[in-house]
């Protein structure tokens, strides 16, 4: 008797519901409408869209807090969001690779825009780093792209949604001051970082932080590190004086407090974890690119030695 695959099922249902969609929108329970609608990737991507568009359209986000963008499978209410959609967001440079058969299955028909566009890329070993956000010039970049995009697609709206990212803008402005300003209490040799995953390139380049390595060293956070790569990263701490590890709020700490056991130094996880993939969720203190930023640099800041600075008006009504 053959097994059945609970998978391919699944993609035959997401695929007839998107039938459904493309000849009858009420077969799957929706219907288009005169709204402007916007359909956004990752956490992050949303939380910078929703700046920008403000009251002019509504926003569905596909990934919630806590999903990963590297591995995430569409639900038929996904696809039918997508299907109606006048825009896409996507952050780009190879963080969401099972988009393309979303829109095939959705038969999405509207403007794709890639937030990191503006974006000069960074890699390692010839592999471009996706997570461009954390660096907060770039996400100065990505609303400035997104907001000249919507403004081209809904021209009507297009004073109102420039206004909303000059404001935007001047709150992440305020933010990269602010954690300049912060780091700057601490020697540049002492801003250490080891943590889960590689996903601070942009981060660590823009504020002088050695990356002295990650329990996993690839941008996929779906990725297992070998005995090899454990024991490399354990000598490594050792070697230069690493005092923490730091947990990332996607991932299960379990493998960072194994490293910190060994390496015989602390481990910051739970509330004390970083966000990197995904913002946090309602109630967390960190469900918006700037307060999940404040919470990682204030992290960094006492783990370091250091108070973080108070913030400025710009950025006390996040």
């Amino acid at each position: 008797m053959h097994r059945i695959d609970h998978r391919i099922v699944r993609r035959i249902g997401l695929l007839i519901c998107a039938a459904l969609i493309t000849g009858s929108l009420s077969g799957c329970g929706a219907e288009k409408t005169s709204d402007f609608r916007i359909v956004t990737t990752t956490t992050q991507v949303t939380d910078i869209t929703r700046q920008v568009v403000g009251g002019t359209g509504s926003v569905f986000a596909l990934l919630q807090a806590n999903q990963s963008a590297h591995a995430f499978d569409p639900s038929a209410r996904d696809l039918l969001e997508l299907s109606v959609a006048d825009a896409l967001i996507v952050n780009g440079e190879g963080l969401e690779p099972w988009l393309d058969d979303a829109l095939s299955a959705s038969g999405f028909s509207g403007t794709l825009i890639v937030a990191s566009r503006d974006v000069t890329p960074q890699s390692r070993d010839g592999v471009i780093d996706p997570h461009v956000w954390t660096d907060p010039a770039n996400a100065q970049k990505m609303t400035n792209h997104i907001a000249i995009e919507l403004a081209r697609i809904n021209p009507a709206q297009g004073s109102a949604i420039a206004r909303n990212a000059e404001a935007y803008d001047h709150q992440l402005q305020a933010l990269d001051a602010w954690i300049r300003a912060t780091f700057a209490q601490v020697p540049s040799e002492r801003r250490l970082l080891v943590t889960n995953h590689d996903a601070f390139t942009y981060f660590v380049s823009a504020y002088d932080i050695s990356l002295v390595g990650s329990i996993i060293p690839e941008f996929d956070d779906n990725a297992e590190p070998s005995a090899a790569d454990i024991d490399a990263l354990i000598a490594k701490i050792r070697r230069t004086g690493v005092r923490a590890i730091f947990a990332e709020s996607s991932i299960s700490p379990k493998l960072a407090q194994t490293v910190a056991n060994e390496a015989g130094i602390r481990v910051f996880a739970g509330e004390d974890s970083l966000y990197s993939d995904t913002l946090g969720p309602q109630g967390s203190g960190a469900e918006s690119y700037i307060s999940a930023t404040i919470h990682n640099v204030s992290l960094l800041a006492l783990a370091w030695g250091v108070r973080p600075l108070p913030l400025p008006q710009e950025l006390t009504h996040d």
